[in-house]
């Protein structure tokens, strides 16, 4: 195991390093005859005990057993069958169930034991993760639980984590064609009350509290600690059968608040970052490079270990896919490539990636963190391309402000950089390129491709926002345009859920505790917009269907992909040669934004037609002869010889 060495740390921490550092947060070991409770905890806490509860919430402690501390750890030992009692840690600053719990009760305010067998749904040991070859094989769909399922009609478990077993769930998503789900954060957070949920609530879950036990106001009963367990491996494992592999939103970075977390209750300020006031009267501050007051410190063996262990825990436990980090920027580079290490050992599938940002100031210098321009130093680990994003809609400081879909000037560089993965090729100008001077992305794989995501606009509010007087029809061809251009790109696609819906909600940009009449699916637009699910469903089954699309190599990529010529308002570009041993022997994508149709030169030949006017089929028979190519206003032109 490897050693970590931090100036200071063993006079900080007053323990021995190796017991420390080898700790792996099991902090509660049952068996039918005793319970052994241990918690990693400063030498001088004063009076730590263990209080046991019959009930989750409220009711006098059964017992009280003070804790000792032994070769670095406090630890205490109850006699007797606890199962299916309820318990507490309380270092002197507040009862928490400790920084690991792995069943909690409602409001995750007291930890549980319980048998673990019975939290499992049936056949849960024939559960298999699907097979992926390749992130480029991927197509990412996120999506929020209430979102999804809770306007649905006939959904028998709206907004819960049974909505996505149900047959109209799992067939919308196969016919759909997307084959991973990214789960906004799941696990049990703050900010809804899981005693009222007979009342209105909502929020994204971005406010974590027990990192590792699934969020309550999902299950179907979150007083029940076996429910939501039981529950969210169902979800797992009918998405599994569908094919559809499970990515999980983790939002290690930093907690609900200080003094009520966890992490404070137990070990005051371990697990934080602090940074030097500018008065040495006031000592040091919280870093806030979270922008929610208060940021963890990835970099300190704890944490550094909470992390890792807390990642393979929902590995082996729940059987996840894949790791999206919220703010990795404020995570240092050592960390994540350890993350990435122990991952491989289990599945060097498992996809990692994350916000290549943070959203302030962090406690560690840029140079030590996990930010986009560090992607480089963090092989197998992608970041989203807010330069593809934002070339496409306009800036994410300016709602009103367009991007290329709108007719901005000089976005088409940035559209290209995107395009080819983030990854540094020949026919791309860097100076020109709209953030990033150089590029971040090793492989391709190390970009996530999109134009639109939970934290933000979703896409026809941007475009309708950024365009003044677009008509629908308009707005439906730059929808499908956009999605075009990610889709086609050579990064790791990735889409807000209802983008196949021409979701809108109704203008708001930070949705993140709007009610459930902003951020609802309106699923009767399926039916009034099929010709929009239908283009979304056959791009999709295109990039399937042609591992051109999905190179999933740099030198591949640099090999078989160049772009033409084209006027302003036009990328197009080639894929030639049975680029990835595809079945076409050259592809050639036009994406024309202009509002008048286009003529694009393209090299000479025979063609057939796959995709114009909004419509795709890949089993065409129009063809086009010669050296120029029209495309419609607004729309993308796709052919293959």
């Amino acid at each position: 195991m490897r050693t970590f060495i931090i100036a200071g740390l063993l006079s900080a921490l007053a323990v021995r390093p190796a017991q420390a550092q080898d700790f792996d947060f099991n902090e509660m070991e049952y068996t039918p005859h005793q319970t052994t409770f241990q918690l990693f905890a400063p030498a001088k806490a004063k009076s730590p005990c263990v209080r046991i509860y019959k009930e989750g919430i409220g009711g006098k402690a059964l017992k009280t057993v003070k804790m000792k501390y032994v070769d670095g750890l406090w630890t205490a030992t109850v006699k007797g069958n606890l199962m299916n009692r309820f318990y507490t840690f309380d270092m002197g600053r507040g009862e928490s169930p400790g920084v690991f719990a792995k069943a909690v009760g409602v409001n995750g305010q007291r930890g549980a034991i319980i048998d673990e067998m019975k939290a499992m749904p049936d056949d849960w040991c024939c559960d298999q993760h699907p097979v992926i070859k390749s992130p480029a094989d991927l197509v990412v769909y996120e999506l929020h639980h209430r979102d999804f399922s809770i306007a649905r009609p006939g959904a028998k478990y709206p907004g819960k984590f049974l909505a996505l077993t149900e047959p109209w769930a799992i067939d919308h998503l196969k016919a759909l064609g997307v084959n991973a789900v990214h789960i906004l954060p799941s696990y049990d957070y703050g900010s809804v009350d899981e005693t009222r949920l007979n009342e209105p609530q909502y929020n994204w879950g971005y406010d974590p509290v027990n990192y590792n036990v699934p969020e309550g106001s999902y299950s179907t009963d979150p007083y029940d600690p076996y429910c939501r367990i039981r529950e969210f491996k169902q979800m797992v494992q009918a998405l599994h059968k569908a094919g559809i592999a499970v990515i999980l939103d983790v939002v290690y970075n930093h907690t609900y608040d200080i003094d009520h977390s966890n992490f404070q209750r137990t070990y005051p300020d371990y697990y934080y970052r602090k940074t030097q006031s500018l008065s040495a009267r006031e000592g040091s501050e919280y870093s806030n490079g979270s922008g929610c007051g208060n940021e963890t410190a990835s970099e300190k063996p704890m944490m550094r270990r909470f992390m890792i262990e807390s990642v393979k825990y929902w590995y082996n436990e729940f059987r996840i896919d894949g790791f999206r980090f919220d703010l990795m920027g404020c995570h240092d580079i050592e960390t994540m490539n350890l993350i990435r290490e122990e991952l491989n050992k289990l599945d060097p599938s498992i996809l990692i990636y994350g916000e290549g940002w943070s959203a302030g100031p962090c406690g560690l210098p840029t140079e030590q963190l996990g930010v986009k321009a560090n992607v480089p130093k963090m092989p197998g680990i992608a970041a989203f391309s807010d330069e593809l994003r934002d070339a496409l809609r306009g800036p994410f400081s300016d709602d009103t402000k367009c991007g290329w879909l709108g007719g901005a000037l000089d976005c088409e560089e940035s559209l290209k950089f995107g395009i080819v993965g983030a990854i540094a090729h020949p026919q791309v100008d860097m100076t020109k390129v709209n953030y990033a001077k150089e590029p971040w992305a090793l492989e391709p794989t190390q970009m996530m491709s999109y134009v639109s995501c939970h934290d933000d606009m979703c896409l026809t509010d941007r475009l309708r926002a950024s365009i003044p007087n677009m008509t629908e029809d308009a707005l439906i061809r730059l929808d499908l345009l956009a999605q075009t251009a990610v889709m086609t790109s050579q990064g790791v696609p990735f889409m807000l859920c209802g983008e196949e819906l021409l979701r809108t909600k109704q203008g708001v940009h930070n949705s993140f505790e709007s009610p459930d009449s902003i951020n609802r699916l309106d699923w009767t637009n399926k039916e009034r917009y099929p010709q929009v699910f239908k283009y979304y469903q056959d791009l999709i089954a295109l990039r399937r269907h042609h591992p051109a699309f999905r190179l999933g190599d740099a030198h591949l990529v640099r090999k078989h992909l160049e772009f033409l010529e084209a006027p302003k308002g036009v990328v197009a570009f080639r894929l030639k040669d049975y680029a990835g041993r595809d079945d076409w022997r050259n592809i050639i994508v036009i994406l024309n934004a202009n509002p008048a149709e286009t003529t694009v030169n393209i090299p000479k030949g025979m063609y057939t037609v796959v995709c114009k006017d909004g419509v795709i089929d890949e089993n065409s028979t129009s063809k086009i002869f010669g050296r120029r190519a029209v495309v419609s206003p607004q729309s993308a032109l796709i052919l293959h010889d």
